[in-house]
């Protein structure tokens, strides 16, 4: 199977290429055109915007059925503080819910990952991560806000002053420990929150770190929280119900012995 990482395709032409079984990860498909194509049990999953299958524009339709699916979806798209302020008490609520199944489980598999997506354990981690790297340095301005059981996105690599420790392997009431932290963090934030301080920049911290040192819009970085832990809730809870599955085919009888 032919692997490639970190490779620049654009422009290129694929013509009479099976793809059958591919895997595509953070990739940028902008403007690319697919003719011929057959499309059969195939899953996409990102930001979609502008796309036309068969000349009819899918984000409207998807953006659709998704907050219809999901009737608190569309308070992930507060435009003042106080929907900030709502939106976080909903996120706050759906991951309570989330963490008591993951408690339910064997602790085993909050460590298990569901074809080749983080654990678990590895999404608590990350969201860890994230909240340091747009709250912690972003909007209090903390140069050095990383816990070292964060775990950045895989694609960033190493960056100094970002722990990152990909192989820990630290329990759930460790990790919800750390977690319960950063979300008070959040929820002290988002209290003081105003429309003017919304609508304002941040300070750059003229420190190496993640995000760069420069001056974000406040709204974008708390916008980028809201948006992380929405999605990644739901990526837990589709890769629990995979694990849930695994464990029910496992201890399925399968046989007139394991009946009786």
């Amino acid at each position: 199977m032919a692997e490639y990482f970190q490779e620049d395709l654009s422009g290129s032409r694929f013509e009479n290429v099976d793809l059958q079984g591919s895997r595509f990860h953070n990739v940028d498909l902008s403007r690319a055109v697919i003719r011929g194509a057959l499309m059969l049990d195939a899953e996409i999953d990102g930001d979609i915007e502008g796309l036309r299958v068969n000349g009819v524009e899918v984000a409207p339709l998807v953006e659709a059925e998704l907050d219809r699916r999901y009737p608190q979806r569309a308070k992930m798209r507060p435009t003042d503080a106080a929907g900030f302020r709502e939106a976080w008490s909903v996120l706050e609520q759906l991951w309570a819910v989330t963490v008591e199944r993951a408690r339910r489980m064997p602790p085993e598999e909050l460590h298990e990952r569901v074809d080749g997506e983080w654990s678990f354990i590895e999404t608590l981690r990350h969201l860890v991560m994230a909240t340091d790297a747009w709250v912690g340095r972003a909007v209090l301005g903390d140069p050095t806000p990383f816990h070292p059981l964060g775990l950045p996105h895989t694609e960033m690599g190493d960056v100094p002053g970002v722990p990152h420790d990909p192989d820990a392997r630290p329990s759930l009431d460790e990790v919800l420990a750390v977690r319960a932290g950063r979300m008070a963090t959040v929820r002290e934030v988002l209290a003081d929150l105003t429309d003017e301080r919304l609508a304002g920049h941040t300070e750059p911290v003229e420190a190496p770190g993640y995000p760069p040192p420069q001056s974000y819009a406040v709204r974008r970085c708390l916008g980028a929280i809201v948006n992380e832990e929405w999605h990644h809730r739901l990526f837990a809870e589709r890769d629990l119900d995979v694990l849930d599955r695994r464990r029910a085919d496992r201890d399925a009888p399968t046989g007139p012995d394991d009946i009786a």
